[in-house]
């Protein structure tokens, strides 16, 4: 029973860290990375459709991402599609690839991203305590069933093991984002 709570909570926790990790993924930090163009939808034929589903996306340099849509007739929309998203480049198109060049990033632009990444990470951080809470309020229901002082005790030390580790990550994966776009 105990086991399971934990197990469950743990479950959440990693989930938490992953989606911590693919929103770091999307942020632009001076290098080219096809997954900032995850949350990008085109219009395909009435359809919202994402951009890898449409096309292969590749980094042929470290500040360039080369799409190349399979069905050229939606070259023009996903041209259209980054042009209106929060990604603030211009693609460049020749009608049957579209290009990104990542303009360099300045110390203010650099600073600002650290700011979100802090704060993506305070949010995630957040959510790891928030499970901790849910997964202790269960562990401690389970006194009326008859469970031990002793037991309730070590669940709670286990669940906050698990909940130090998964800070700990965050901490990590944080510091590394922070360092990519601080180096220049």
């Amino acid at each position: 029973m105990i086991k399971d709570i934990i197990k469950s909570h743990e479950e959440k926790m990693k989930k938490t860290l992953e989606v911590l990790k693919h929103e770091l993924q999307s942020l632009k930090a001076g290098r080219a990375n096809p997954a900032m163009l995850d949350k990008i939808t085109v219009d395909y034929y009435g359809t919202p459709t994402h951009i890898s589903a449409l096309a292969t996306i590749t980094v042929p340099e470290p500040r360039m991402l080369l799409i190349q849509p399979w069905d050229k007739n939606v070259v023009k929309n996903i041209e259209k599609a980054i042009q209106k998203s929060d990604l603030g480049v211009n693609p460049i198109s020749d009608g049957n690839v579209v290009r990104i060049v990542l303009p360099e990033l300045t110390e203010e632009t650099r600073k600002n991203l650290v700011k979100v990444v802090k704060k993506q990470g305070e949010d995630a951080k957040v959510a790891i305590r928030s499970i901790r809470r849910d997964a202790n309020e269960k562990v401690k229901a389970l006194k009326k069933e008859g469970i031990s002082e002793d037991e309730i005790k070590r669940a709670e030390d286990e669940i906050q093991k698990l909940t130090d580790n998964f800070i700990k990550e965050i901490d990590k994966l944080v510091e590394a984002k922070e360092k990519e776009i601080m180096t220049v």
